[in-house]
């Protein structure tokens, strides 16, 4: 999935003369949460619909959890980070039995 996904951002971004330094990175992680916060708000009938119905902004919420996902791997990967690693390391060793 992370592979797919740097492929797709390489294409976008020399598509649109996008120069991705490690500040593009950070930030677009900040502006993709942005964006999942607003669809989610306007679910919750706390932000305007902006005349769609319910399925649509759904549909939307859900795409910009995607873009989420994706700014994070996309963040992981230029930045060196095992997510995998980190994962188990922070999350998943609650999973094995206490010794």
């Amino acid at each position: 999935m992370a592979n797919k996904v740097a492929q797709v951002s390489d294409i976008y971004a020399a598509r649109n003369d996008i120069r991705r330094d490690d500040d593009w990175f950070a930030l677009k992680l900040q502006e993709e949460a942005g964006e999942l916060i607003a669809e989610h708000l306007r679910l919750s009938g706390r932000g305007r619909t902006k005349g769609q119905r319910r399925d649509e902004i759904t549909a939307a919420r859900d795409d910009e959890a995607a873009d989420l996902l994706a700014m994070l791997l996309l963040y992981c990967r230029h930045n060196g980070i095992d997510i995998e690693a980190a994962l188990e390391r922070k999350w998943f060793r609650y999973l094995e039995p206490a010794a």
